[in-house]
């Protein structure tokens, strides 16, 4: 017998949301973490956003993305406090809108790469990168398949 899932669980006996969905969803908002680490520095707050975010178009489409990642999230969260009930279709389908959220974010870095004339750049390849592992997470994790699952449809 396989005990490990056991480390899944919390006091209550449900699972624990998997420490690499936050992972993902703060990559899907890195536009709104930037942001909200800009607005630390008092004497210029967008020296921030330009050194991740050169042009101004990269970080509305990263801030666009990002606000259904931060929708996502508070689903997370939600499901957490097993409140409100009207969240509890949605939970279970949390996989398809992270879906759309990668590739959304895979056609943004396309044509980020294709407006810099497909030239090598270290902030491209780490994004693709990231956005290659969490399409691996998403269609291999176990964890994260059985979290989805935890909270049913009907109470």
């Amino acid at each position: 017998m396989n005990f490990s899932h056991i480390t899944w669980l919390d006091d209550k006996g449900h699972i624990k949301p998997p420490l690499a969905l936050y992972l993902m969803l703060a990559f899907l908002a890195r536009g709104w973490c930037v942001f909200i680490a800009s607005l630390t520095q008092m004497s210029d707050r967008s020296a921030l956003v330009r050194l991740f975010y050169p042009q101004k178009t990269e970080f509305l489409w990263a801030l666009g993305t990002g606000a259904g990642a931060v929708l996502l999230y508070f689903v997370v969260i939600a499901e957490r406090k097993r409140s409100p009930a009207w969240i509890r279709p949605l939970f279970g389908r949390l996989a398809w809108p992270l879906w759309g959220l990668l590739l959304l974010d895979g056609a943004i870095l396309l044509q980020r790469l294709l407006h810099s004339d497909l030239l090598f750049n270290w902030r491209f390849a780490f994004d693709a990168v990231l956005l290659f592992w969490c399409v691996l997470y998403l269609l291999k994790s176990r964890h994260l398949h059985h979290y989805l699952r935890d909270w049913p449809s009907q109470p």
